[in-house]
């Protein structure tokens, strides 16, 4: 079966679906304002379920390859919610310490498609911790507007001091090296910056298509960026030429690229929105960004 991508949907539709994953609109409301666009209440609910992430199909990594060990992993995090809980992979064959990542997910939590990110920077040679940010609400329910609608109700203090609990026991890990790296996509390209600004020593940080930090915030960024964007998502793009403003006013390392004609979430596999080719390309600088900064 062909696989559908962005160019297979009008524009008005990835509109209107990026505004209902990111919940600025309502089930509902995508389903009547994609009727306008489709011709019937049908053909948009079917527009609906054709840009629903499709898991099992897109998988890279199965969780029981044999080339990686994976494992439940919970860290201490007094200042969060207690602790914070996720998914851990690394090379089966690791002999000595490895160079770690942090993977942040998007804002529907440790989904499949988050779990196997992980699993393929195992096979990239890395540590690879995936918080579950819905931990506290009982993880992961397995449907993603559950997640969503979860995700609202968790205390977004706690969940950052969460992640900076995370980073601060990687760096102690007896597995890892003590360098880490963060890669994170939508909310958890925004968690990166974020994470860039609060912790002095982390080793690199990877955003992709994630909100900017506060500018006044962007001084105390330490960690070489490397920012990936989508050329048409105009509600993550609108911020950038200030961020890099303050990013050039305080001296700090990073690479940025827009990957023209791709939309929002190029690099999830699991939608329409895929892009293969700029996706191959974002993932190759960033390991390349990885290997050089994390050892």
């Amino acid at each position: 079966m062909t696989r559908l991508t962005a160019k297979d949907f009008q524009p008005g539709v990835l509109q209107l679906f990026d505004q209902f994953v990111h919940g600025d609109i309502s089930r509902r409301a995508f389903i009547d304002r994609a009727a306008g666009i489709a011709g019937s209440t049908a053909a948009a609910t079917a527009l609906l379920a054709s840009l629903t992430p499709q898991f099992a199909q897109a998988q890279q990594v199965k969780a029981d390859d044999t080339r990686i060990a994976t494992r439940k992993q919970g860290f201490d995090s007094p200042q969060g919610n207690g602790q914070v809980s996720g998914y851990l992979a690394k090379p089966a064959s690791a002999k000595g310490k490895l160079p770690v990542v942090l993977v942040v997910h998007e804002n529907r939590g440790l989904n499949p498609h988050i779990e196997d990110i992980t699993r393929r920077l195992a096979l990239d040679g890395f540590l690879a911790f995936a918080p579950d940010a819905l931990a506290p609400l009982g993880g992961y329910p397995g449907d993603e507007d559950k997640a969503r609608e979860l995700f609202g109700k968790l205390d977004q203090g706690k969940t950052k001091a969460d992640f900076i609990a995370a980073v601060r026991a990687l760096q102690a890990l007896p597995e890892g090296n003590g360098k880490v790296g963060v890669v994170g996509f939508c909310y958890g390209g925004g968690m990166a910056n974020f994470l860039a600004t609060q912790i002095p020593d982390l080793a690199a940080a990877v955003p992709f298509y994630g909100g900017n930090p506060p500018t006044e915030d962007v001084a105390k960024i330490k960690a070489p960026l490397l920012i990936n964007f989508a050329g048409t998502d105009e509600r993550i793009n609108a911020g950038w030429p200030k961020y890099e403003e303050a990013l050039k006013a305080a001296g700090a390392r990073y690479e940025a690229y827009v990957y023209a004609g791709t939309q929002h979430g190029f690099n999830n596999d699991t939608t329409p929105r895929f892009d293969a080719a700029a996706a191959k390309l974002a993932w190759d600088r960033t390991i390349a960004h990885f290997r050089k900064h994390l050892g």
